[in-house]
């Protein structure tokens, strides 16, 4: 019987196949967004099991095994790791339909040659296997990253980070590893008592005294300098939306004193503070060269009692509200103005605003640089069949489908990354059945560039890791 995960898994014509076996398997991977530890890779962690791999830091599985009605003791608590993957297995198959389902045998069988299903009944046997080979060094985390071909790959890292493992890869490991800048605490003004503790560590970190905007603005400078002299030439912010107010600098100075005394400040000056502090950063970016990234439309954190108890990114986050498009818009433009506008890749959790998103794009690319304001792959909630294939339909009608970056994990799993060659034989599908219905010319001087492209060398181009 043919299995489940097969030579053509997504390819529902002989065009997808063509394309995906002929342009797209065999493409190296970019992976230009994650969440991996670069701690882990500068050590080469090896897993003692499928659980420390699998399930270690997945909120996805959790948010679905929490669904399925699994205590949290299998997801977070202290049930043992076998016990932590029975549940796991006992939930797989309440999947069907969600890409945690095809996620999960496309990992088990590029990894570790698995092709069962994964239930309840075969549990067992495919831990052990699986288990013993992780225990093996052919299964390192380094070996992971060889395994699937990942040529680089761009981790998350707060300003402060000493950045002493990305250091260390530098001169040991053979693969590009970056590290991409991630200022959102000095945006994070609605705990004034953390806000304070933050800027002590930015203080501690930079080597200045911040008592005003200005020395705020040259202690992240000063960071920012480092991450780029470290080889990272991406950031990053997690943003719930874009801000936009006018201010004046005595008017945020204020702001920010308050915010150092601990004192709470009013809705309105949060949304000059921190439109100040955003323009300020991509500045910094653009002075450098940096390709900026925002991830907006997630409401996190929503349930505030397991917030308290478990923190943040443990899987109690969902698509929030539509982008005020008016404040994307003055955001941007107050940029392009000064001409100080980097290259920008905009992530949207929200599928209502993908059309406001890839036309607001276009309204800033100048022509300096092919797309230079990119709608990014899709995100999170959105990395499904569905969402990719609306994703992929709404940039071929509004943007330039030739130039997409392509995809990225968005992962803190060393097992992700066939996320690549779901999204890539997707995305074959999606121009096979163009062609087939005679929408696109069945020409190689045309596709062969479309599906290598995307697949791999525009994100290659566009972040300049060709040179």
């Amino acid at each position: 019987m043919k299995s489940f995960i097969n030579d053509d898994f997504l390819l529902g014509n002989k065009t997808a196949e063509k394309l995906y076996h002929k342009y797209s398997e065999n493409q190296p991977i970019i992976d230009f967004h994650c969440h991996l530890s670069p701690a882990m890779i500068a050590e080469d962690r090896q897993f003692n099991n499928l659980t420390q791999a699998w399930l270690e830091g997945d909120h996805y599985k959790w948010h679905a095994m929490r669904t399925n009605g699994i205590n949290e003791a299998y997801c977070t608590g202290n049930a043992s790791d076998p016990e932590k993957f029975k549940m796991w297995a006992e939930t797989v198959p309440a999947t069907v339909g969600n890409p945690l389902y095809h996620w999960t045998h496309l990992e088990l069988a590029r990894y570790f040659n698995i092709y069962e299903l994964l239930s309840p009944s075969t549990a067992t046997g495919i831990y052990d296997k699986a288990s013993a080979l992780l225990q093996t060094k052919e299964f390192s985390t380094r070996s992971l990253i060889r395994k699937m071909k990942a040529e680089v790959i761009c981790t998350t890292d707060d300003p402060t980070d000493n950045l002493e493992h990305h250091i260390k890869l530098k001169a040991s490991f053979e693969k590009t590893v970056l590290p991409t800048f991630r200022p959102d605490n000095i945006v994070k003004t609605e705990n004034p008592e953390k806000f304070r503790a933050y800027i002590l560590k930015l203080e501690q970190a930079s080597g200045f005294e911040i008592r005003n905007f200005e020395a705020l603005i040259e202690a992240v400078d000063s960071r920012h300098m480092f991450f780029h002299e470290t080889g990272g030439r991406l950031s990053d912010h997690g943003l719930d939306r874009f801000y936009f107010a006018t201010f004046t600098a005595s008017e945020i100075d204020k702001i920010l004193k308050k915010l150092l005394k601990g004192d709470s400040i009013s809705c309105m000056e949060a949304e000059k503070y921190k439109t100040a502090a955003m323009l300020e950063l991509c500045k910094m970016n653009h002075k450098r060269g940096w390709t900026q990234q925002f991830h907006v439309g997630a409401m996190r954190n929503n349930n505030a009692r397991m917030f308290r108890q478990m923190g943040p990114d443990t899987g109690w986050d969902s698509i929030g509200v539509s982008q005020d498009a008016l404040k994307m818009s003055k955001f941007l433009s107050e940029l392009d103005n000064t001409e100080q506008l980097a290259k920008t890749i905009l992530y949207n959790l929200n599928p209502a605003d993908n059309e406001m998103m890839i036309t607001m794009a276009g309204n800033f690319n100048d022509g300096s640089s092919a797309v230079k304001i990119q709608y990014g792959p899709a995100w999170w909630f959105l990395d499904q069949k569905s969402g990719m294939e609306k994703h992929l339909k709404d940039v071929a009608a509004l943007g330039l489908l030739r130039r997409f970056i392509g995809m990225v994990t968005d992962s803190r799993s060393f097992l992700s990354y066939p996320r690549h060659e779901y999204f890539r034989r997707l995305v074959c599908n999606f121009v096979g059945e163009e062609v087939e219905k005679g929408l696109i010319p069945d020409e190689e001087e045309l596709l062969k560039p479309l599906i290598e492209g995307i697949s791999y060398r525009n994100a290659k181009e566009y972040f300049g890791f060709n040179k």
